[in-house]
């Protein structure tokens, strides 16, 4: 069985006040030139299809046409899909038995049946054998009675598990959208923290080892979890921020053969449009003048990349967008934000008042981070360190799941 699996497209994404329809455009016909050469059985989407729960109407005509496709060009194509913390899981599942026609499936909400989980409805056969355990984003509300929200996820996957082994499937594959512990999030960015509340540190025990692969979404770094190689996130085909501009772009492909093994490999993604910090870290305005007058020149296309400027600043300076627009003109080059950090703030004299939107960036460990070093001359904690309070913070955020469950 040969499987692609992606997630957190995000389509609808407006960056800076810039529409990304090209960009996502690009990559929905590059997937599909990958399914057909490669000779996909199985396409697994592993939530946040939509940026918005309310996606616009451009962004539905591109999800919808590119299953259309797809289908067509790939007959024998199965697609499984789940729902996302940023799509609306009802709008998702309505078409769901017209999209049976396409062979796809909709997973947006655990459904139930005389009060009980109908976990049935969650376990998808597969057309080359085997199920899929399609698991949405899940709420509180959603899970089985357990002493945490982790504990929950865990008893849930294990259940559908059982059940799937009961009624003779083999082998297993999961899906599933959240944040489990040790996964690597990209330092300040706020897109990847839309999981509050203790629903951040799901154990990564929670894949039952009978599992072949389970296809994750939510974080949006391609990466697998706690040394488990069958258990990954694929990563988002498209940067969805600033802090996401290291990050490199693919789809994961899975091949199972008749004995069980499982086979993964990367398929790189070229973004057609890139993202440029100028300069990588804040400087005087005068430096930063000199550092944008180094950009290529040029007309402002569809490919042009988009722009963070970086300026240390000593008090507030109501010309300072002007001077940086004045110095980009012919410049091949979007300018997406300026960031102005204060030099006081850069020397340590004082915080830096927090917005919400600099909250929702902050994680407790890279604040502790910032104390740490401000206290200890700039070293940076240890791993031991690191990982006691990791513990210490799930221990916190699975005592405050309990007492809201109550």
């Amino acid at each position: 069985m040969n499987i692609i699996h992606t997630a957190d497209w995000h389509l609808g994404q407006t960056f800076f006040g810039y529409e990304r329809y090209r960009e996502h455009e690009v990559f929905l016909n590059w997937i599909c030139d990958v399914i057909k050469e490669r000779e996909i059985d199985l396409l697994l989407i592993a939530g946040d299809i939509f940026d918005s729960p309310n996606p616009s109407a451009e962004a539905q005509r591109m999800f919808y046409s590119f299953l259309t496709k797809i289908t067509n060009e790939n007959r024998g194509l199965q697609i499984i899909l789940t729902a996302g913390n940023h799509d609306s899981a009802a709008r998702l599942e309505a078409p769901n038995s017209l999209l049976g026609v396409f062979n796809t499936t909709v997973s947006g909400v655990v459904h139930y049946k005389n009060g009980e989980i109908d976990y049935e409805r969650m376990i998808v056969p597969l057309k080359k054998g085997g199920c899929c355990l399609a698991v949405p984003y899940l709420r509180l509300s959603d899970l089985p009675e357990a002493e945490n929200y982790s504990e929950g996820v865990a008893l849930l996957y294990n259940e559908l598990y059982r059940r799937a082994k009961e009624m003779g499937y083999s082998p297993v594959v999961a899906m599933g959208h959240l944040q489990a512990s040790g996964a690597e999030v990209s330092v300040g960015d706020s897109s990847e923290y839309a999981i509050i509340g203790g629903m951040e540190g799901i154990d990564a025990q929670f894949a039952n080892e009978g599992i072949i692969y389970t296809a994750l979404g939510h974080l949006h770094r391609e990466q697998q979890v706690h040394k488990r190689a069958n258990v990954r996130y694929s990563g988002a085909p498209l940067p969805m921020s600033f802090a996401e501009k290291r990050n490199s772009q693919s789809v994961t492909q899975i091949i199972i053969d008749d004995g069980g093994c499982c086979d993964i490999s990367l398929i790189p993604f070229d973004v057609p449009v890139k993202l440029k910090s100028v300069p990588s870290k804040a400087a005087p305005i005068e430096d930063v003048i000199r550092a944008l007058a180094e950009l290529p020149d040029g007309n402002i296309n569809e490919n042009s990349p988009f722009l963070e400027v970086n300026v240390l600043v000593k008090t507030v300076d109501p010309t300072l967008r002007q001077q940086i627009e004045d110095a980009l003109v012919g410049k091949s080059i979007r300018l997406a934000r300026i960031v102005a950090t204060s030099t006081a703030i850069e020397n340590g004299e004082q915080s830096a008042p927090m917005t919400y939107d600099d909250f929702k960036c902050k994680n407790p460990i890279e604040i502790m981070q910032e104390i740490y070093r401000k206290r200890c001359d700039g070293e940076e904690m240890t791993e031991e360190l690191l990982e006691k309070l990791n513990e210490v913070i799930k221990e916190i955020q699975n005592e405050d799941i309990g007492n809201k469950g109550m």
